[in-house]
């Protein structure tokens, strides 16, 4: 992997951003979740709550009081999850004790902050967990009584700037990575908040490659009607090619299925259907053979993906075995 570029723990990215790193840096975190503050005035929205590191708490403390114009006033009036991981959801009860300990010392007039995520559609561990902590107290609660506010497609969340122009955080719902997975576009900055879709380094990872595809070509889509260029995401710096990013980990995705499909084909002028059946331990063998077999268990991760992406096309079928031992067979 590409040597880590070196990010502040609180930096301002743009008169309406600041990023305060979630202090879990990591082989899947990189420099740390960054979670953003946006807005040029309170009260703030704050995309994601970090993995809840005792030391985050502290500069997103820091961020809050230096730059806030009202003291006494609401602080936050937002929290938007990204998607269910605990790296994003799990500090949310030490930044809802923080708002509140904040207005106790300022003597204003407290006002919960409303906490939103894109629904899913069978209940979570990690998610169940943290609402469990929650005092109902900390939270504006939605009008049907729940804790978060459930996130649509298109829905445009308010935030405080002096621009003339529209100052909404604009929902986009990129399932893959998660089925709740969702990115921002916020037209102020030209810019977009991926998460964990888009990575500042490296590539993502996902739990469903076709529905991770579609997302990225939405994305592209979504480009031509509202512009953007930079990327803020879940981890590492931002990214100034924005579109073009985006355009590089589709191309990687299909170069990487075409050549499954290659290996896959290259024994159809065999007669027998034996003599055709590749595993995908053998696939990764032929796509990684330049490269050191350390690194061969995590590419079998993704080639059994875009495998299975291709099975649920049609396009391959399991004939038996399991795991990096499954045999795959094209069919023609």
């Amino acid at each position: 992997m590409e040597k880590l570029v070196d990010l502040p723990s609180v930096g301002r990215l743009s008169k309406n951003v600041i990023r305060i790193l979630g202090q879990n840096p990591g082989k899947y975190t990189l420099q740390g979740t960054n979670t953003y503050l946006v807005g040029q005035r309170n009260p703030f929205v704050l995309v994601d709550a970090g993995q809840g590191i005792d030391s985050y708490t502290p500069l997103l403390r820091e961020a809050l009081e230096t730059h806030a114009s009202e003291k006494g006033a609401q602080l936050v009036s937002d929290i938007i999850i990204t998607h269910r991981h605990g790296d994003h959801i799990g500090g949310l009860p030490s930044v809802l004790n923080l708002v509140r300990t904040l207005w106790n010392e300022n003597n204003g007039t407290f006002v919960p902050p409303r906490v939103h995520k894109f629904p899913l559609s069978s209940p979570d561990e990690t998610i169940d967990k943290v609402l469990q902590s929650l005092p109902v107290t900390d939270v504006t609660p939605s009008s049907s009584g729940n804790l978060l506010h459930d996130l649509q497609d298109g829905q445009k969340i308010a935030t405080t700037t002096t621009s003339s122009e529209s100052t909404d955080l604009i929902v986009v719902h990129t399932p893959g990575h998660t089925p709740d997975s969702i990115c921002l576009y916020f037209k102020p900055d030209q810019a977009l908040f991926t998460a964990d879709t888009i990575l500042g380094q490296g590539t993502a990872v996902f739990e469903d490659l076709g529905v991770y595809m579609s997302s990225l070509r939405k994305l592209l889509d979504f480009n031509r009607e509202s512009p953007y260029t930079v990327l803020y995401p879940g981890h590492g710096p931002e990214v100034t090619e924005g579109s073009g990013r985006i355009a590089t980990y589709l191309q990687h995705r299909v170069d990487r299925e075409n050549q499954v499909i290659q290996v896959l084909t290259s024994k159809n002028s065999v007669q027998s259907q034996e003599d055709s059946i590749w595993t995908t331990w053998d696939i990764v063998g032929v796509i990684y053979k330049d490269y050191p077999q350390s690194l061969w268990e995590p590419a079998a991760h993704g080639v059994d993906l875009h495998l299975r992406k291709l099975e649920s096309e049609g396009k391959v079928r399991v004939i038996s075995g399991d795991g990096k031992d499954k045999q795959w067979l094209f069919i023609r």
